[in-house]
């Protein structure tokens, strides 16, 4: 992402100018910031993924969203657009427009060189002062490795992962499964960065105290 230079907007001025944009942007204290466009391997994984949680969650009152679905992390301000969010119960928007969600479940980031210390660190940090966020799942392109934030009580956040194709990562806060194989499905990995497979391994480990 790139700030965008010598533009300074309220929220309101902001979501007026980002529904008329041909790209999307964040939005953190005044300043918009332009949101790359994705690789294939990124799209691929967002689309397996939105499949397989889509399928799971049908009937029981949970909505799917991808990276169409603005994001509003009320308690600091930004406006963002994760690969993909899951809402359980009824959702709230900022407003009459529905376009910008205020308590999201479960959100999903898929990593990438240019974004992967941004989503582990600041955007991390903001994402856990929402009270509704129950789990943080961050998807690696580069290898079949996902990682799970899982809020514990007293707002500690327990530290998951699951390695190879052979593995399945759980989100028991919707009774969810994600099977590392479906996850990355037609997904090409580099030789370089390949793994061999491995079942699913479990570091419990409280790793972030409450924001």
């Amino acid at each position: 992402m790139g700030a965008v230079p010598k533009i300074y907007l309220t929220p309101a001025e902001y979501l007026a100018f980002e529904r008329q944009s041909e790209i999307k942007h964040e939005y953190f204290r005044g300043e918009l910031f332009a949101m790359a466009g994705a690789s294939r391997q990124h799209v691929r994984i967002a689309v397996n993924v939105t499949i397989l949680l889509g399928n799971q969650l049908k009937r029981r009152g949970c909505d799917v969203f991808n990276s169409d679905m603005r994001v509003k992390v009320s308690p600091t301000g930004l406006y963002t657009y994760p690969d993909l969010v899951v809402v359980c119960g009824r959702p709230r928007f900022e407003d009459r427009e529905l376009d910008t969600l205020l308590n999201p479940t479960v959100v999903v980031e898929i990593l990438s060189k240019s974004t992967e210390a941004y989503d582990r660190g600041e955007k991390f940090a903001q994402y856990r002062t929402l009270e509704s966020l129950t789990d943080y799942l961050l998807i690696s392109q580069e290898r079949p490795h996902i990682e799970r934030f899982t809020r514990q009580e007293g707002g500690l956040w327990l530290f998951s992962d699951s390695i190879g194709l052979d593995a399945v990562m759980p989100i028991e806060s919707i009774q969810c499964q994600l099977p590392l194989a479906e996850v990355y499905d037609r997904v090409e990995f580099d030789e370089s960065s390949s793994t061999p497979k491995l079942s699913l391994v479990k570091e419990e480990m409280e790793v972030y105290a409450p924001a």
